[in-house]
C-alpha cells in the first residue's frame, strides 16, 4: 500500500475591508446585490432568486430586503462598516434594498443612482420607400 500523506491546511487570511461598494441591480424580474473591494474584487453577492424566491416574488421589496439582509451576513467576516452604493435599474426592490443594507447595520456613506439612459438614442430606420 501507499503510504499516506498527511494534508497540511493553511489558515485562510482574511482581510479586513472598512469601506466597501454595494451594487445593487434591480430589473423588473429579480434583485441582485454584490459587494466589493474599491478595486473592484467581489467579496460577497446575492440574489432574490438564490434566496429561494421564485417566480414573480423574485421582484418583491420584500425578497429584495431579505437579499440585502443575507449579503451583509456573508461579508461578516471581512469588517465591513460602511458602503458605498450604487443602484441600478427600475426594479420595485431598489428603494427597499438600500433599506435592507441600512436596517442589517451597515452604515451608508452615499447612495448613488447609475441606470442607463440613452441621452438620443439609436439611429432610426430610414423611411421605406414604396
Amino acid at each position: 500500500m501507499a503510504d499516506k500523506t498527511a494534508k497540511t491546511s493553511r489558515k485562510k487570511i482574511r482581510k479586513t475591508v472598512p469601506l466597501a461598494h454595494a451594487y445593487v441591480t434591480a430589473t423588473y424580474n429579480n434583485t441582485m446585490i454584490s459587494i466589493c473591494e474599491p478595486g473592484g474584487n467581489v467579496l460577497a453577492w446575492a440574489s432574490a432568486g438564490a434566496n429561494g424566491f421564485k417566480g414573480t416574488r423574485k421582484s418583491t421589496p420584500y425578497a429584495a430586503t431579505m437579499t440585502a439582509e443575507k449579503v451583509v451576513e456573508k461579508v461578516a467576516p471581512y469588517g465591513v462598516e460602511r458602503v458605498k452604493v450604487f443602484i441600478k435599474g427600475v426594479g420595485t426592490g431598489r428603494e427597499q434594498a438600500v433599506r435592507g443594507l441600512h436596517a442589517a447595520g451597515l452604515e451608508l456613506e452615499g447612495i448613488f443612482d447609475t441606470t442607463p439612459f440613452p441621452h438620443n438614442g439609436c439611429r432610426k430606420k430610414k423611411p421605406r420607400r414604396v
